[in-house]
Order: structure tokens, then C-alpha cells, then sequence
């Protein structure tokens, strides 16, 4: 019989004691995590964490709708906004792959009926949201032959494709577009059929409606249901588990290479989305992947770190905008390093005021927010304000937008950043003399901003 030293095995026995110790105690601090975060009414949805590869955290908490009669499980599924934009710049570089299109193909090769701007714009404008197309009235179309309709009105671009970015819809229509016209079938069975029955993702599916089984329904905070219509079809359903499975698809290759998985992360300019929102690649490694998804009253957000078999997935049916705040004190719990409880955001106070905002509006209301509720709103960081100045600047509010960036300078004037997005709004709305006098004040306060001396480069010519 072999000699077997009892020390060590004692030894052994404590260090998998310890391991097990530790990670039940960062499984209890985010378990509390999600039911304050729950009781706060700031999350509402369900949650999967994988670490190192290893599920180390589930968790379905609130309701499937509405009428808060019915509890979620992890086997309802949610709509994941624009992340689901993922699986037609996939299916592009699949086709690509085949041999069936170019990138730098015109949207006119394959098109046809739209005007002559359609002979400028290439699938990668496309890809990378620099197309020029404007934003469609979303609210006055039904389906796909008025969003075509809608597109074949436009007579000008807003910019030459290729110069400027704008993140719209009307990229991902003709994305989903092009896709239909090479394969002769709907983008809806292509994705079906050629994506997610071979990578067994068996509960997601794509545009369900009202009467679809085991589907979360959004909804706001008056308990008013979104309804599940949509302007465009296209839109794929997940379960956290499927959309696990999709996350490794990526990380793994099993649909498209490592090159044309590295050319959907290559944005036009640095903190820009592209065909998978963000990331980057090392080597013919996905090496990080973040994005996140805002439709109707649901919001996504997945973050995975593949050099360390870390993911974090975090879907909700009750939109508070607060998913960014969640993840970060869930990597912090998970890397052993102090975190704090989110809390409420600004912009869901604000929310239904900024289609007929004025900045001055705004901003009355922000502080008698800041008086009533000190305690109940995120008030300490930048983003607070800076969210709103965004939302304004993407409804085309120009001068609301730069009366918010503005307001923040004066309670931020050592970040570079907001100087940045307030010089982001004066550039957007045309006045080149005031962006470059921000983007100058960015780099001066962070010198690591390359965007900012790009602008600047560009701007002073």
C-alpha cells in the first residue's frame, strides 16, 4: 500500500475549502446585489454569470409583465434591442465568406428602386453606421414596405458616406435587406435556419408577437404595457441561456472566422459601435465583447472577458437604465474589490419629458429631482447627465443637448470626457468654432483622448 502523507491531503482539504468559501461569498454579495437592486425597483429581469468558465450565478427576479401576477424563470425569453443587430452583420460576413457579396459593395448592386445616394453607400457604411442615411420616422412605420417606402423619399443623405457616424436604424434595415436578396429567403428564416438551429439555440426566435409562449413582456414604470409590434421585422428573442450559447458562437468561430469576426469590431473612429457593437481582438482571439440593447421598455446587456471565461449577461422586461451600474459592481464583486449598490438614474425621471424638451426645462426639473429625492438617484457621476444630453442629441434637440453637456462642465470641470460630449453636440449641430474650443479643453484635461485629437485635426484644417 502506498505511503500517503496526511498532511498534505489536509492541506489540500483547506484550500478547496477556502476556494469554496470565497466563491460563496461572492455568490451571496451579488445574490444581495440583485434582490437590492430588485427592492429598489431597479431591476426587474434575469441575470447569468459565468466565471472561468463555470456558472457561478442565476437568477430570474420579477415579473413577466405588467400585470405582476406571474414570476419570470430563466425560461422566458426577452428581446435584446440592438444587440440582436449582431445576427445581420453575422449573417453579412457569412455571405461575405461564401463568396456571395464584397463589403465594399453598393447597396445599388443588390437594391434595386432606391435613389441615387444607394450608388454610394457600401455594405461596410452600412456595418459601421456611417452610411449618411438619416433616422427614419420610426413611430409612422408599420413594416418592411414602409420603411422601403420611407427610404425611397429620401432625396439627400445627411452626410458622404463613409465621413461621419450616425447609429440608426435605417443600416440595419438594408442590412437585413441585402441579406433577404442574395439567399431568396426572409432575413427571419435565414437567421432561423442558418444560425440558430446549427448552433442548437432551440427556445430564441426571431419577431414574436403577442400569443408567443414563455415571452417577458415590457413594460414602464406607470405599469403600462409596451406592445410587442414592431417598425421592422428581424428582431431575435433570447433565453440567458441561448444567448450564452451565442456569445460562445462568437468567441469560438463556429459561424464566421476570426478575420470577419475582427472587421465587425473595427469601428469608424474609437468609442463607436460597429456590426457587434464593441470588443477587440487578440490576435484570432475574441478577447473582450461588450453591447447592450435598449426596445420598447426591455434592455440587455452582455459583457464577457474570454481571457479569463468571464461572462455576464443581464436582460430586463422594466427598463431603468441601470444595467451599465449592475455589471460594474458584479465584475467588482467577482475580482474580490469594493463595489456600490446602483442606484436610480436620472434619465428615467426624465424620460417622458425630452420629446418637447428645453434644456432650461431640464434642467429645473433635474434639480428639484436633486432637492426631492438626494438619496434615491445617482447624482455623483457624469454619466448622469451626460445620458440625457445623448438622448437629446439623438432626438436631433441640438440646443437642449449642449444646455445639458454645458450644465455638466460646471459640475464636472476636471473631466475630459464631458467637455468631449459637449463638443460632440456643438459638432453635430454644425457649429465647428465651439467643438473645436471642447475638443481642445478634452485633450487638455486627458491627453489620452485620440479621438478628441483627431476632431481637432480635422476641425482646424
Amino acid at each position: 500500500m502506498p505511503f500517503i502523507n496526511k498532511k498534505n491531503i489536509f492541506f489540500v482539504v483547506l484550500i478547496i475549502a477556502a476556494a469554496q468559501a470565497k466563491a460563496q461569498t461572492k455568490y451571496t454579495a451579488i445574490d444581495a446585489l440583485i434582490n437590492r437592486s430588485n427592492q429598489l425597483g431597479l431591476f426587474n429581469g434575469n441575470v447569468l454569470i459565468i466565471d472561468q468558465g463555470k456558472e457561478v450565478y442565476r437568477k430570474a427576479i420579477g415579473y413577466t409583465d405588467a400585470t405582476r401576477q406571474t414570476l419570470l424563470t430563466d425560461r422566458y425569453r426577452f428581446h435584446i434591442g440592438s444587440i440582436a443587430k449582431e445576427f445581420n452583420a453575422t449573417a453579412i460576413m457569412m455571405l461575405k465568406e461564401q463568396g456571395k457579396l464584397a463589403v465594399d459593395d453598393k447597396i445599388s448592386k443588390y437594391i434595386t428602386g432606391l435613389p441615387a445616394w444607394a450608388q454610394t453607400i457600401s455594405i461596410k457604411n452600412l456595418l459601421q453606421y456611417t452610411s449618411g442615411l438619416p433616422e427614419l420616422k420610426w413611430k409612422n412605420i408599420q413594416n418592411d414596405a414602409a420603411a422601403m417606402d420611407s427610404l425611397k423619399k429620401i432625396a439627400k443623405l445627411d452626410f458622404e458616406p463613409g465621413t461621419q457616424y450616425t447609429y440608426n436604424n435605417s443600416n440595419t434595415f438594408l442590412q437585413r435587406q441585402i441579406v433577404a436578396k442574395i439567399t431568396g429567403m426572409s432575413f427571419t428564416a435565414f437567421v432561423t435556419k442558418k444560425i440558430l438551429q446549427p448552433l442548437k439555440m432551440t427556445t430564441a426566435l426571431v419577431d414574436p408577437d403577442e400569443n408567443t409562449p414563455l415571452m417577458a413582456k415590457s413594460y414602464n414604470n406607470s405599469g403600462v404595457q409596451s406592445p410587442m409590434a414592431t417598425s421592422i421585422s428581424g428582431w431575435t428573442a433570447l433565453t440567458l441561456d441561448d444567448f450564452y450559447k451565442w456569445e460562445q458562437s462568437l468567441e469560438h468561430f463556429r459561424l464566421i472566422s476570426p478575420a470577419s469576426t475582427g472587421e465587425l469590431l473595427t469601428p469608424f473612429a474609437p468609442d463607436r459601435q460597429c456590426g457587434l457593437g464593441g470588443g477587440e481582438m487578440n490576435g484570432n482571439q475574441l478577447a473582450g465583447h461588450t453591447h447592450d440593447g435598449t426596445a420598447l421598455n426591455y434592455q440587455a446587456l452582455l459583457t464577457a472577458n474570454a481571457k479569463i471565461g468571464r461572462t455576464v449577461i443581464l436582460m430586463t422586461n422594466n427598463k431603468q437604465n441601470v444595467l451599465y451600474d449592475i455589471n460594474g459592481a458584479i465584475q467588482n464583486i467577482l475580482d474580490g474589490k469594493p463595489y456600490v449598490q446602483p442606484k436610480k438614474q436620472v434619465i428615467t425621471a426624465l424620460q417622458d419629458k425630452l420629446d418637447n424638451a428645453t434644456g432650461t426645462g431640464l434642467l429645473t426639473d433635474y434639480q428639484q429631482l436633486k432637492i426631492k429625492y438626494p438619496d434615491d438617484y445617482n447624482f455623483d457621476t457624469e454619466t448622469a447627465l451626460n445620458t440625457v444630453g445623448y438622448a437629446l442629441l439623438n432626438k436631433k434637440n441640438y440646443e437642449a443637448a449642449i444646455a445639458i453637456f454645458e450644465y455638466n462642465t460646471t459640475l464636472f470641470p476636471k473631466s475630459g470626457n464631458v467637455f468631449d460630449s459637449l463638443a460632440e453636440a456643438y459638432e453635430t449641430k454644425g457649429d465647428k468654432a465651439k467643438a473645436l474650443i471642447n475638443y481642445k479643453r478634452s485633450v487638455e484635461l486627458d491627453p489620452s483622448n485620440d479621438s478628441a485629437k483627431e476632431k481637432i485635426a480635422t476641425l482646424g484644417r
